[in-house]
């Protein structure tokens, strides 16, 4: 083919649009099917047994990748990347595959500004997706308002994108609602440099999940939290506010050593306290805010766009870990279900939450206490836990739990490990953890039943839904 008519078939692909309408390209339909075509023909590990039915659907991705890079100029040696990585992988047999090489060239923390869009394309498995490595190709642009640019200077993290789906492969057509590098399939593992939200999911969810959430249970929301079910836009903003802060707190605090980050076993209801660690030290942190920039009278636009969403942020943390993370996934070892039902039992005996006559209300003006005394109470048991034995720690922060959420009751843990697993190897107190150590309150499985068709309908949600 001449460079001539190279040139003409590029443009034929991107029918004359730009990035802004990138999804509406016969280059991005192509794409999208020649990866769907290697889904049927990848392993588990993502590797290609039979490599002539291969051969078309890269040729097709390599096409389609080259008819859109223009539209990505600021990820162009990104593309280029990924089309060398199909190239060597075809021509070394479809292997394992390996694309450490793009996946270094793609630097998305380097163009945090609000609508610039990506076409990201990888062999991958998606969390709380598809286990399986398969190719899958994304269309997203970045949300960071204003005062998101502005709160991030106080609250530094280089690594965070906060980004907003815009067309995917099936791999995403699923309850995953991150990109992170560590996904993606590799030779080795480099010092990863970002890690991506797609706040757009985050908040159509809550939005689908708490309004029928509050007309089951009878709740009458405060007027800025009815705000955010009519308005996507309020709420991906809110969302943004909310994991900046959270994803950040994974490294910050008096930590025993490094609490999640580190692939380690470990009993699930540490995962939950330290998520909900994170969480509530975003709900801490932006009663903080609140209560210091309602004291001026001197606000920017930055300012009080902070100061709105810094009100909506608390609402937030409550309404989706109580009415989302409590009753959505399997109860085997789900520790963000743990901590919604940790949240939930703390205010409920703290007596700031209320179930009353078949009907839920919160006395608002005593929440913001009660969520901060849980937050002291967990950085209390990381405090204490940096003088302690690992496992030593793991029996404090079963207390901790314990002492809100009833466990299982033929619970080893409950009942009291015997000396063998004490003595023994920490993987010996872990095979002691059921599968649902600490079941579904009686509220939670009523809540549940009803609940789930709406949460059934969430999985591959976008804004735009």
């Amino acid at each position: 083919m001449t460079t001539a008519t190279t040139i003409r078939a590029a443009h034929d692909l991107l029918d004359g649009r730009g990035a802004d309408e990138a999804e509406l390209t016969p280059a991005w339909a192509q794409l999208k099917a020649a990866a769907t075509a290697l889904h049927s023909l990848q392993a588990k590990d993502g590797s290609i047994g039979d490599t002539a039915a291969a051969a078309g659907p890269i040729a097709e991705i390599i096409e389609a990748i080259d008819a859109l890079a223009p539209l990505f100029p600021h990820d162009a040696a990104y593309l280029a990347a990924s089309v060398a990585d199909f190239r060597r992988w075809s021509a070394e047999g479809l292997g394992v595959p390996d694309f450490l090489d793009s996946l270094v060239a793609f630097q998305p923390q380097e163009h945090r500004v609000d609508g610039i869009r990506h076409l990201v394309v990888f062999p991958m498995y998606t969390q709380n997706g598809s286990s399986e490595r398969h190719v899958e190709a994304v269309l997203v642009e970045a949300i960071w308002p204003d005062f998101i640019a502005r709160l991030e200077t106080e609250y530094t993290n280089r690594l965070f994108v906060s980004l907003r789906l815009i067309d995917f492969t099936s791999g995403y057509d699923t309850n995953s609602a991150v990109l992170f590098p560590e996904t993606v399939a590799m030779r080795e593992i480099p010092t990863f440099t970002w890690g991506a939200i797609f706040q757009d999911r985050e908040a159509a969810r809550y939005r689908r999940v708490t309004a029928a959430a509050a007309e089951i249970t009878k709740l009458e929301l405060p007027a800025a939290a009815a705000r955010m079910l009519d308005d996507q836009a309020l709420t991906e903003q809110t969302f943004v506010m909310w994991d900046l802060i959270h994803d950040r707190t994974h490294m910050r605090g008096d930590l025993p050593f490094d609490p999640f980050m580190i692939k380690q076993r470990m009993p699930f209801f540490l995962y939950s306290l330290e998520e909900l660690r994170c969480d509530l030290t975003a709900f801490r942190e932006c009663v903080s805010l609140q209560t210091r920039l309602s004291a001026r009278d001197d606000l920017d636009d930055a300012e009080r766009a902070m100061l709105q969403h810094a009100e909506l942020v608390q609402y937030a943390v409550i309404f989706d870990r109580i009415f989302r993370f409590a009753i959505t996934g399997s109860r085997v070892r789900n520790y963000d279900g743990l901590g919604g039902q940790l949240l939930f039992a703390w205010l409920h005996q703290r007596r700031v939450l209320h179930w009353t006559d078949t009907s839920l209300a919160f006395d608002w003006d005593e929440v913001p206490a009660a969520v901060v005394a849980l937050a002291d109470a967990i950085d209390e048991l990381y405090w204490r836990s940096i003088d302690r034995p690992k496992t030593a720690h793991w029996l404090a922060a079963y207390d901790l739990v314990r002492a809100v959420v009833t466990p299982h009751p033929a619970s080893m843990w409950a009942r009291g490990l015997p000396d063998e697993v004490l003595a023994g190897l920490p993987k010996g107190y872990t095979d002691a953890v059921l599968d649902d150590e600490f079941p579904l309150s009686m509220f939670f499985e009523a809540l549940e039943k009803k609940m789930r068709p709406v949460i059934a309908s969430t999985a591959g949600i976008r804004g735009s839904d």
